[in-house]
This record gives structure tokens, C-alpha cells and sequence, in this order.
């Protein structure tokens, strides 16, 4: 794998690392976990109880839906339903649709859910996502929920996959997460610029060889927690259309507007 230039070593390491030890510090002392928050009964984000993990008021006004790209999910003017990337250069998800930007206050939540062990924000974060325009057609529409699947360094260092939490709170019978399999490990994409995460990612994924008559003409949704480049989700469809997917999309919680880390 080609490594990054030392400059960018040296920016990935005095602006992007801090900037997750940041997060993940917010949400340890600013956003408590989903458990104790429903003991208090107060909003993670405004502290208003009672009141649920995200009470209703915080959602309407930092969760408003905006027009995106219906393929890769990047704000677009109203009206478009593809960017000019994506009508030049059509990705493998036939449908992306994303409840929310990153950025205050969500990026805090994500990093605490993804990096500090507070797995209970699973719940709070799908209903997020079900609250998304086309999110409900999409599940209903869906023969499986696919999460993103974790390398094994990865899952024993978090504890849990979350993209797997979020989908079986999205849709318990659809999830499945024995059909993509993560066949080899690979370097944070959050250091990478995008063209280092394509390459980073390829290759990455694959259908379990006994499991592609689950995928053979059938319509997979992916479920992540947080979409920037798209290399991820794009090489896991590669994997899915070559087992014979007849559509794929992708249901995530945050889109990054401007190449934030995932």
C-alpha cells in the first residue's frame, strides 16, 4: 500500500488526529452514554427533559432535510437529483440517501458511538436515520440490510461493529451480516486523501461463496455510520453487484460535506 507523503503524515497528524481525540473527548463529558441518558431523561445535545437521547426539537432543527444527490448524497440545488460527478461518472450504489451532514452536533454523537464504546447511541441514531426523506421506501423496499462489516483488528479495538448496531435497529429481520465478509485489513481511511482510499479499499470486500443465492437478483441496502469519499461503500457494492445484486443502496447516518474523516 503506498503511503502518504511525510507532509501529509504531518498534517494528517497535527490537524486530523486531534481533531478525533476532540470529538471522542466531547462525547465522553459532553454527550453521556444512551443508558444514563435515559435515566435522566435529558437531550444529549440541549440537555432539555424530559426528554428522549435526541428530543425532538434538537432533530428539527440540526437534522433538517436538505436536497442531495439521490447517488451519493451531496447537498445539490433544489430540484437536481444528480450531482455533476455522478452524471459524469455513475458509482456503484444505485440509491445513497444520508439523515444528516457531518458536523455540530452530530459529529460528536457518531464519535462517541464509533470510537469511545457508547453503543447505545445505536438506537437514537437510526431512529435519526428513519426520520431521513426515501429512508423509509428504501428499508421496505430492501430483501437485506447489509452493514458494513469490520476487520477483526478493527472489531476487537471497538468492541462492536456500529454499523451493525444501527442496521438491526433500522430493520432486525432484513440484517445480515454474514453475507459481506471484510477479507483483509486495511489502514484508517480517515488519514487518506480520496484517491489513497480507493486504492485503500480495493479489493477489500466479498461475498461469502455459500451465501451469493442471497444476493443473486435480489435489492441490498448498506448500512454505515458515516459516508466521505464513498470508497467504502463504493467497493462493497463492486463486491455485492459481482455476486449478482440487481440494486444496491446505501443508507447512512452523516454524509461529510468536505472531506472530514469517517
Amino acid at each position: 500500500m503506498r503511503r502518504l507523503p511525510r507532509a501529509a503524515q504531518a498534517w494528517s497528524a497535527e490537524y486530523i488526529e486531534p481533531m478525533l481525540r476532540t470529538l471522542v473527548e466531547m462525547s465522553l463529558n459532553v454527550l453521556p452514554s444512551r443508558a444514563r441518558l435515559a435515566a435522566s431523561g435529558q437531550c444529549a445535545i440541549c440537555r432539555r427533559w424530559p426528554a428522549s437521547a435526541l428530543c425532538e426539537v434538537c432533530v428539527a432543527g440540526f437534522a433538517r432535510p436538505a436536497p442531495r444527490c439521490g447517488t451519493c448524497a451531496l447537498p445539490v440545488a433544489p430540484g437536481v437529483e444528480r450531482c455533476g460527478a455522478c452524471l459524469r461518472t455513475p458509482p456503484p450504489l444505485d440509491a445513497c440517501i444520508a439523515a444528516v451532514s457531518w458536523g455540530f452536533p452530530w459529529s460528536a454523537c457518531i464519535a462517541g458511538f464509533k470510537f469511545a464504546g457508547h453503543a447505545g447511541w445505536a438506537e437514537p441514531l437510526a431512529t435519526l436515520v428513519r426520520s431521513a426523506p426515501w429512508a423509509e421506501p428504501a428499508l421496505d423496499a430492501a430483501d437485506g440490510l447489509i452493514p458494513m462489516p469490520l476487520s477483526s483488528q478493527r472489531l476487537r479495538e471497538r468492541g462492536f461493529n456500529q454499523a451493525l448496531e444501527i442496521a438491526r435497529h433500522l430493520a432486525p429481520a432484513k440484517t445480515d451480516a454474514q453475507t459481506l465478509l471484510r477479507i483483509r485489513h486495511t489502514a484508517p481511511q480517515r488519514t487518506l486523501d480520496r484517491q489513497a482510499r480507493l486504492t485503500n479499499m480495493r479489493g477489500a470486500f466479498a461475498v461469502e461463496p455459500l451465501r451469493v443465492p442471497r444476493v443473486m437478483g435480489r435489492r441490498m441496502l448498506l448500512v454505515d455510520d458515516v459516508m466521505t469519499s464513498g470508497a467504502s461503500l463504493h467497493a462493497a457494492a463492486v463486491a455485492l453487484r459481482q455476486a449478482g445484486a440487481q440494486w444496491v443502496g446505501a443508507l447512512v447516518v452523516a454524509r461529510a460535506n468536505d472531506g472530514s474523516p469517517d
